[in-house]
């Protein structure tokens, strides 16, 4: 299998990237809405929860803009013929949202942590300390604390916004394996096999 992207299929670098920043993202989802709503501060375990969903988060942000810089580099394949016109806004919509979202979510967590006003300071998985972002973590202690509670809710909408497209992205696959029975799903899944139809 190629590394690239070809006219049939998804290459094995956006194949990896792909895969391996959903299951970080839905794991960073599960673990936020964990510490959310069911740890508590006081626990002795919440300092090294909130770390590792940092540093994940972290990893995410990396992986995501790695994974736009391939993206620009090696078209993807095209969609599968006979979709309509509002089937096609719709699904090269959702990638261009996801892409979005991808960034935005870990950007807005990194944006929030530099806004804190607690001086915790972030190890990435507990190997060095993850510098805070400069301009927000040198403003006054007000400003700063305006910026942690926009940048807290931008990040919670973010990710709620990414759990209901999730599930809409899912819907979307099984939907052209099992009714339009078209390649989309299989292009991305490893070791598929594709016969080679495009638009």
């Amino acid at each position: 299998m190629s590394a690239k992207n070809t006219a049939v299929r998804y290459g094995t670098v956006a194949m990896t990237l792909h895969w391996l920043i959903a299951l970080l993202i839905i794991g960073n989802l599960c673990s936020g809405i964990f510490l959310a709503n069911i740890m508590d501060d006081d626990n002795p375990l919440h300092f090294t929860f909130i770390q590792m969903h940092k540093s994940i988060g972290l990893t995410v942000l990396m992986l995501s803009v790695l994974r736009l810089l391939w993206r620009l580099v090696n078209p993807v394949p095209p969609l599968p013929p006979g979709m309509s016109l509002p089937l096609r806004i719709a699904a090269r919509g959702t990638h261009y949202l996801f892409y979005f979202l991808i960034i935005a979510i870990p950007l807005s967590g990194w944006a929030w942590a530099s806004s804190s006003t607690t001086g915790i300071p972030t190890f990435y998985f507990g190997l060095f300390q993850w510098p805070n972002i400069p301009f927000l973590a040198d403003l006054p202690h007000g400003a700063k604390i305006a910026n942690s509670h926009m940048f807290h809710g931008y990040h919670v909408y973010l990710a709620y916004s990414t759990a209901v497209l999730l599930v809409l992205h899912v819907g979307a696959a099984l939907y052209h394996h099992y009714q339009r029975r078209d390649e989309v799903l299989k292009r991305m899944w490893p070791g598929a096999r594709v016969e080679g139809r495009t638009s």
